[in-house]
This record gives C-alpha cells, structure tokens and sequence, in this order.
C-alpha cells in the first residue's frame, strides 16, 4: 500500500451514473488485475475504494457509478484537481491456472477490473471470452475496449435490448472454457458458480472502513476461516468461498 497524490486529466461520463476518471501519479504499488485504490474526499470521514480498470507507469484509469453521496461528490471533480489516493491495495487476480481459454464475466460495475485482467491474459498468449451483463442496452460500456485487446465478447441484458435476452449466465451456456473469473453483484456471483464448470476466482464488493485490513468490518468466512474482503479478498479462489453462508 502507498499513499500517493494523483492529478485528475478525465473525469467523463460513460453511461448513467457511470463515470471513467484517468489520473496522473505514480502507480508502482498497484502489482494485479483486480486490486483497488482508497480515495480520500473532503468533506468525508472515510475513504472511497474504487476498482483499479486499468494503469501504466504513471496513469490510473477508474470506473466507478454514482451510488452515494461520496461518489456524487468524486463525479463533480474536476480535471486539474489533486485526490489523496491509497494505491495497490487487495489481492488481485492470479492468471497462473487460467489456461488457454479463460471465462471472463462482468456484471454492471464489475466490469472495470476484468478490463486489466483481459489485457494481461492476451499478453499472456491466451485467448480469452468475456461476457458482459447490464440491465439495458443504455448502460453498455466498453464492450468495443475489451474487442480492441482481441477477446471475444459477448452482451447480455435483463431486458433483451442488447445482445442475449438475460443474465452473464445465459451466455455461459454452451460456451468452452478452462477458467472463470468474475466480478459483479453477489446474486450474479452465486448463479455463476452454480453454473460453472471449472475453477475459478471471484471479487466480491463489501463496505469497507480502512480498506486494508485493520477494522477487520468487512470479513467474511471462507473454508480456511475469516478473511478480511479488502485485504485477502476483493479476489477469492471459488473453491475456497462458502457460498452457503453469503447474504
């Protein structure tokens, strides 16, 4: 973990409620697809995690809803603007046993974080499938940014405006794989585990006070005891999770 200062050059509007805000500033804590930053706003007692969508040297890229009031209050920053960031936190995603065909599932807001993992999965040499959920085809966003890296993608919405009429589910079916990664609403995660066919990683989105594992208020039990979302998480192994026990 680093605290760092990072200078806002975009703060724009993708879809409703949902913003992408690049910033300038050293990234060398971020290490993973899939790890957050905590950002500090004025006027607030605790910090904002938001899912890192991608990074190089010296740019951050986040994607992040308007949910609340913190998030109102990041949507309404400025280009030129400083933010107090805590950086590389979280354990990210692992692409050691993704094999050749990996399944990549996003839903809504948990799209962000697969973005980086598919670029580093394509570095890799591996081909992956990525499936996209949204409620209506208004939301959609970066299904033409995940095409650019080379992945197949594939659309899916609740109301059938876009793509295939439903959940990331439908889109599972009959398609080959050799490894799931998810990240998404707990209901999504819950169906795409009963769904899959291999194993996989999942990240899950938990309230959160420190963001680094002091407060230990965002813990959650798991087959080798309590872990701690912002710290062990916000990735966990699937065959590690106790799915009966998340509410």
């Amino acid at each position: 973990m680093k605290q760092e200062i990072f200078e806002i050059k975009e703060n724009k509007l993708l879809a409703p409620k949902v913003y992408r805000m690049t910033l300038a500033g050293d990234t060398s804590g971020i290490s993973a697809p899939g790890q957050f930053v905590n950002i500090k706003l004025d006027g607030f007692f605790l910090r904002r995690p938001i899912s890192v969508c991608d990074w190089c040297e010296n740019s951050l890229t986040l994607i992040y809803k308007t949910v609340g009031d913190g998030t109102e209050a990041l949507a309404k920053t400025r280009a030129g603007e400083k933010l107090d960031i805590l950086v590389g936190l979280g354990n990210g995603y692992s692409t050691e046993n993704s094999g050749l065909l990996p399944l990549l599932l996003g839903g809504g807001v948990g799209v962000p974080p697969l973005y980086a993992l598919c670029k580093r999965l394509v570095g890799e040499g591996k081909k992956p499938r990525v499936i996209l959920g949204f409620n209506t085809a208004s939301e959609i966003f970066y299904k033409d940014e995940f095409r650019a890296l080379g992945a197949e993608v594939t659309v899916t919405t609740a109301d059938g405006t876009s793509g295939i009429k439903g959940f990331v589910t439908e889109g599972m079916k009959d398609t080959e794989y050799t490894y799931i990664y998810a990240c998404g609403p707990l209901p999504m995660l819950k169906a795409v585990n009963s769904a899959a066919k291999t194993g996989g990683q999942f990240s899950f989105e938990e309230r959160m006070g420190c963001g680094f594992g002091a407060c230990m208020g965002c813990s959650c039990k798991t087959k080798g005891g309590a872990k701690r979302i912002c710290k062990d998480g916000p990735v966990l192994e699937r065959e590690e999770i106790q799915w009966e026990t998340l509410k």
